[in-house]
């Protein structure tokens, strides 16, 4: 296990340096056979399977105590086998969650324990202890042994091993030694077999298959996919595509395939086939490389396994698999013009002609055999991949002659291979009708519970339009023409002549896409962004006001940040100049909204800089021209940071830079639109809870609940959304009503049209119900009957906030009432038959709280709603189970003929036994509890009984989970009501578990467990064991508990036993 684990086994690589094995088939074929080795060992090897390791092998088991039976000691959480080595140390022992292993014999019978989790042990071993031979050998005995050579015979080695280790047990070592290093070698020739038979993709062949896919893509009734594209359009000298690091990983390039008939596939080639990944979208995205498929040998075994369409459709394709000629074949990257390859420049005229040529290149295909010049993405000059040839043309083409320099302005716009590197680095992007990126697509079924409390992720990436450019040069605007004059000018002028350039400029709409891709087309970006590192105030305002207005377009802020243009912004922002802070600070906004700029602008010390432009003092009654431009710095910094604020890193970042207190100051404003911005920086933050407690400790929820009764929508929606979040805390509950602010949102349902703002308000309702002093207050306003109201033909986001709040309204006997009166039932069962997994656990809540009332039972049994609950179990959420589970026990309880219909359920009974399996403890206490209602029925408790309830119950029983404890005793009492149920709850070893349960501080435990302990010392056996466990002393305290109910079944139980115990002493006497 030394040698196959290293250079066989295929390992992760991660920051701490500790690897995991990957999910390949080479390991999984390893893992198989040492598993095998493991099973086999102690009947083949007796002796030397009792050998004890020198150090214990240990690791993280998913094994609890509740799987070992009685062969070993164990306590309430602790496991040891009764087997001890010389000092007294348990062979084996279960700290959970470590196991410590030290015998080969203990190992297997461990491996025979976990059944079907017996790979995952063996895996979970491995990594833990990278070199196990010397943990089971010893270090100095292991060396002495890989010392020797490996022919050497088993006597010279004893004889070498008892001169220099006189251990008793040598002979026994150095077997051991030659059985693991056998088990090595039969390892590495098993790998080396499948590697042989593997077969190898390369570079040419997985092109060549691309290329005749994509001439599949056609339209009509012969078309067998959409499309196939690359993810990256640079090609290494050695053919591949995909980055360095993953070259390393034998991985050629990463596909997009949409087929016609299935989701789109995100294809990984390597040498070793091709494979589905995470979602590649595009270069750059590490966290999809991971693999989620099976490995097929070529692009089409892998298409015809996934899309149905493709497999019937592609053999009855007429076409000839031959490599494509070159002149065929498609190029991804634009040519640099000639001028940029260090020709001389040429007059105006025929510059402008070249520039009418360009445009109308870029809408034709390549001609055949026309040779153009292609340069690589900047990234990887900067890693250092570029060809010598490639430098010498940087240098080259840094030397034209053509560049003349005028002053510092000049010299900044036209570094040294700062325009070519710049033009490389966008000239992808800006290939006619080049896809950026897929959508990114969020099924419905997948929106946390609390859809609006969550913000985005560190690594969401915000969805790219294609870019829509004209047919032909006929197309464009003469706009776009003359935008394109004047960066030519932007580019040659000198400083005067690049002020009134960027003046006129501005002149045009600069927010009318055209304009935008004008800039972009021609290198005009590139020069913008230069001019910001010069020292004229002039240049860098005129800039920066064009960057922040063509800056909304997504690919050119991508370009933007491509090019390094953020660094530069972030720079300004500690200018003294107010206009330029300003400027910098609202152009940071539109860029940071993608994850990649967010993290740029934090890596660069952006996020500090934006906190300080918050100091101001916003709500003086008169403000100087000064302090009118403190405020203005202000708004546009706080904008900047409600782009950031959506990477969890970035939130932690601006509280640790002070930005609370100052957001909590600028909250006071009276202008709406420094409001907007600052409140929504907190409503983006407060959902994490430091910046909930601190809202709410700086006096935020006063402001907030002012700010609910704007007339802006937009602000009203921010502000409710942010006390949606803040509501989770019952402090930030009892303010927001202190403050009155509960009926401005009642007073936001009439906004219906508003889905957003909507849905805001119903979220700060539901959250601010949880409270039933505020429920009190909602009901003075009439809210219940307007959230029934929206239960009907409202968005998905709306609807998990309306059913959940009127789950809370449903906890209040009176409120059953009207929910039924204005046709709320009906609604709610109609919403059992969804997908959206928030609003289901919400909805069968609403179920359950309504259920216990029988007029409203009687209805929605009459829609077959305990059905449409029943069939939730199925449901592959846990969350949806548990809460489904929980609305069957109201139902159970409250329905006529409850038996009968829990009978007509098919399937139902063993469906419900066979959630005993989870290991969700949310889901096993609901079951319980669900349990515990069905066995009521003697003929539904026999069924139970059939489908081996009292079994998976016992399973349970170790648990230190009070809330599953008290269901899961409440539903041993009951399903012991059946049969031999009570002597086979004892032989499965479910009564000493029980008795412990009495050592709980929960007085509902305490309950649950009497009642349990009372119908099982029915049975004499069980009155055994528990008098052994000790139960009679905490029973007998229990005895003086003010609870009749309590009392009475630790007074029974302790009756049985005593009547047991006088049984025994008669029989003693008498016969």
């Amino acid at each position: 296990m030394g040698l196959s684990l290293t250079r066989a086994a295929q390992w992760t690589t991660t920051s701490s340096g500790t690897g995991k094995l990957e999910l390949t088939p080479m390991n999984e074929s390893l893992l198989k056979e040492v598993l095998r080795f493991v099973e086999q060992f102690c009947s083949q090897h007796p002796q030397e399977a009792e050998h004890v390791f020198e150090d214990p092998l240990q690791w993280s088991t998913t094994l609890v105590a509740s799987d070992f039976k009685t062969d070993y000691d164990i306590s309430d959480f602790d496991v040891q086998s009764y087997e001890k080595d010389s000092e007294g140390r348990p062979l084996l022992q279960l700290s959970p969650p470590t196991v410590y292993v030290r015998s080969f014999s203990q190992l297997s019978k461990l491996v025979h324990l976990a059944d079907d989790k017996k790979l995952e042990e063996v895996q979970a071993c491995l990594e833990e202890n990278k070199d196990p031979v010397v943990k089971i050998l010893g270090p100095s005995f292991a060396s002495i042994l890989e010392k020797e050579n490996a022919n050497t015979d088993v006597l010279s080695l004893v004889d070498k091993v008892k001169e220099e280790d006189q251990g008793k047990d040598s002979e026994v070592k150095v077997k051991l030694f030659l059985l693991l290093q056998n088990m090595d070698n039969q390892l590495l020739s098993k790998c080396l077999k499948e590697i042989d038979e593997q077969v190898r993709l390369d570079p040419a062949a997985v092109e060549n298959e691309v290329e005749l896919l994509k001439r599949l893509c056609s339209e009509g009734e012969k078309r067998v996919l959409k499309s196939v594209r690359y993810t990256s359009d640079y090609v290494f000298s050695n053919g591949f595509r995909a980055p360095p690091w993953r070259q390393a990983l034998d991985e050629i390039c990463y596909l997009v395939i949409e087929p016609c008939d299935t989701k789109t596939l995100y294809v990984t080639c390597s040498t070793a086939g091709v494979f589905l990944n995470g979602g590649i979208k595009q270069e750059g995205e590490e966290s999809g490389y991971e693999r989620t498929s099976d490995l097929y040998e070529d692009l089409g075994t892998l298409l015809k396994s996934t899309s149905p369409h493709f497999a019937e459709n592609i053999n009855k394709q007429d076409f000839a698999v031959q490599e494509l000629p070159l002149t065929q074949k498609i190029q991804h990257v634009e040519s640099v013009d000639a001028e940029e390859q260090g020709q001389p420049q040429r007059s105006y005229e025929q510059q402008e002609k070249n520039v009418h040529e360009k445009a109308r290149q870029q809408h034709a295909p390549n001609k055949a055999g026309g040779e153009k010049k292609y340069e690589p993405c900047p990234r990887w000059k900067n890693l250092g991949l570029v060809s010598p040839c490639g430098e010498a043309e940087e240098k080259k083409r840094s030397k034209s002659p053509g560049e003349e320099k005028s002053g510092e302005i000049q010299k900044k716009k036209l570094g040294v291979g700062a325009k070519s590197k710049m033009k490389a680095d966008f000239s992808v992007s800006s290939l006619p009708g080049r896809m950026s990126s897929q959508k990114i697509k969020t099924p419905a079924g997948s929106m946390p519970v609390d859809a609006l409390s969550e913000s985005s992720a560190e690594s969401e990436e915000e969805e790219e339009q294609p870019e829509r450019r004209p047919e032909s040069n006929t197309d464009l605007p003469s706009e776009y023409w003359q935008i394109q004059k004047l960066v030519k000018y932007l580019k040659g002028g000198d400083q005067t002549a690049t002020v009134l350039t960027l003046c006129a400029m501005m002149d045009f709409n600069l927010m009318q896409e055209t304009c935008q891709l004008a800039i972009r087309d021609v290198g005009g970006l590139e020069v913008l962004i230069n001019l910001l590192d010069t020292d004229e105030v002039k240049c860098k305002i005129g800039s920066l006001k064009i960057l922040r207005k063509i800056s909304h377009n997504v690919q050119i802020r991508r370009a933007i940040v491509d090019m390094g243009g953020l660094q530069s912004i972030v720079k300004i922002l500690d200018s003294p100049v107010k206009d330029l802070k300003a400027l910098a600070a609202e152009t940071v906004a539109n860029v940071a909204r993608f994850c990649r700029a967010r993290r740029t602008v934090r890596h660069y010390g952006g996020i500090k800089k934006l906190v300080k432009l918050l100091d101001c003092v916003p709500n003086l009654a008169s403000l100087t021209a000064n302090q009118e431009k403190d405020v203005e710095v202000a708004r546009c910094g706080a904008l900047a940071l409600w782009s950031c604020s959506k990477s969890t890193k970035n939130k932690e970042a601006i509280r640790k830079a002070g930005g609370v207190p100052l957001l909590g100051r600028l909250l006071k404003s009276p202008h709406e639109n420094m409001l907007i911005p600052v409140v929504g920086t907190l409503q983006e933050c407060a959902s994490e809870e430091s910046y909930r407690i601190a809202i709410q400790t700086e006096g935020m929820i006063k402001d907030l609940v002012q700010n609910l009764s704007s007339d802006n929508d937009e602000l009203q929606m921010h502000c409710a959304s942010a006390i949606f979040k803040c509501a989770e805390d019952k402090e930030t509950r009892d303010l927001v009503r202190k403050y009155k602010g509960l009926q401005p949102l009642v007073s936001l349902l009439s906004k219906s049209d508003n889905k957003q703002l909507l849905a805001a308000a119903t979220g700060a309702i539901w959250k601010c119900s949880i409270s039933m002093e505020n429920v009190a207050k909602f009901q003075e306003y009439k809210a219940l009957e307007t959230l029934v109201g929206l239960l009907t033909d409202q968005p998905e986001e709306v609807l998990v906030n309306v059913v959940g709040a009127v789950g809370e309204f449903a906890q209040i006997p009176a409120n059953k009432a009207t929910i039924r009166k204005c046709g709320g039932i009906r609604s709610l069962v109609n919403l059992l038959t969804g997908t959206n997994q928030a609003l289901l656990v919400n909805v069968t809540k609403a179920v359950g709280a309504c259920a216990t009332d029988m007029d409203n039972m009687a209805i929605i049994d009459q829609l077959d709603g305990v059905r449409l609950v029943w069939s939730l179990l199925k449901n592959p959420s846990a969350d949806v189970q548990s809460s489904a589970a929980w609305a069957l026990c109201p139902c159970i309880k409250n329905a006529k003929d409850a038996g009968e219909m829990v009978r007509s359920l098919v399937g139902g009974l063993e469906l419900i036994v066979n959630l005993l399996k989870s290991t969700n403890n949310e889901v096993l206490a609901s079951i319980c509890a669900a349990i515990a209602k069905i066995a009521r029925d003697k003929e539904n408790l026999a069924v139970l009984t059939d489908h081996g309830v009292v079994q998976l119950l016992a399973k349970l029983t170790n648990t230190t989970d009070d809330r599953l404890r008290r269901h899961l005793a409440e539903a041993v009492g009951h399903c012991c009501m059946w049969g031999s149920n009570r002597a086979s709850f004892g032989d499965a070893g479910a009564v000493a578990p029980l008795v412990r349960y009495l050592k709980s501080k929960d007085k509902a435990v305490h309950q649950s467990t009497a009642l349990a302990l009372y119908q099982l010392s029915r049975d004499p056996n069980n009155c055994i064991t528990m008098h052994e466990k000790g139960v009679v002393k905490p029973l007998i305290h229990i005895m003086g508990s003010d609870d009749e109910m309590l009392q009475e079944a630790a007074a029974g139980c302790v009756r049985n036993i005593r009547l047991l115990a006088l049984a025994n002493r008669k029989a003693q006497l008498f016969y």
